[in-house]
């Protein structure tokens, strides 16, 4: 088994990938937590589809599955989220929906993880918020708002949890070049936008035993741009 245990939620997204490939690379044990079944894991990575972390039941599974696979947690990554961007007067309000897939899948797979976490040497939660949520522009109202939560939950976490081994913190990345950012907007230049692969280093750092003095924190990430 690797030094440290870490749950990816979200792990096959473009994020999740890199995330679990710096995992790996880095000698970490992997678990991968996603809504979507019958996805590839690399080699040695605990795969667990087909959970809505949405569901406080499903979450509670999931880290227990992984927990009973590997015999302890070290480290959530809350990677698991979505987007969406439409003007306040559209006739399908995607609010509920952002806060479901951002917020509550966070706050469902951090609570089931903690018992676990407290238990590490050096338990971490790194949460995915967003610069756009220091700001909202036009139709980012939803989106904004529901990572303004993640930030508001990161920070609550963390001062909840001082007493105890556990860190608490959160990256802000601005636009993540993606093969579908790339295709939604073509004349931008992707050069300015952040890698997935940097992103994944921070968030790597962030679940180490290296940011022991840091909790509480939201790190912005933002390339160029």
């Amino acid at each position: 088994m690797g030094e440290r245990v870490v749950a990816v939620t979200g792990g096959h997204g473009v994020l999740g990938r890199a995330v679990v490939q710096a995992a790996l690379d880095g000698g970490w044990t992997v678990a991968v937590i996603d809504h979507a079944r019958g996805q590839t894991a690399p080699d040695g990575v605990k795969e667990i589809g087909g959970v809505d972390l949405t569901d406080p039941a499903q979450a509670q599974a999931a880290i227990d599955a992984v927990v009973e696979t590997f015999g302890r947690l070290d480290a959530l990554l809350n990677i698991a989220g979505g987007f969406a961007w439409q003007t306040t007067d559209d006739a399908a309000p995607a609010w509920d929906r952002m806060f479901a897939l951002n917020l509550t899948t966070a706050l469902n797979a951090s609570r089931a993880a903690l018992p676990h976490l407290k238990a590490s040497t050096d338990g971490r939660i790194v949460n995915v918020g967003s610069a756009a949520a220091l700001k909202a522009g036009t139709g980012m109202g939803a989106y904004a708002a529901a990572k303004s939560a993640v930030h508001r939950l990161t920070e609550a976490l963390a001062e909840e949890l001082k007493s105890t081994s556990v860190t608490v913190n959160a990256v802000l990345p601005s636009i993540i070049d993606t093969p579908q950012n790339r295709a939604d907007m073509p004349d931008a230049d992707p050069a300015a936008w952040v890698a997935p692969e940097d992103l994944a280093a921070v968030i790597l750092f962030l679940a180490s035993p290296a940011s022991r003095a840091m909790t509480g924190a939201l790190v912005p990430v933002t390339g160029k741009v």
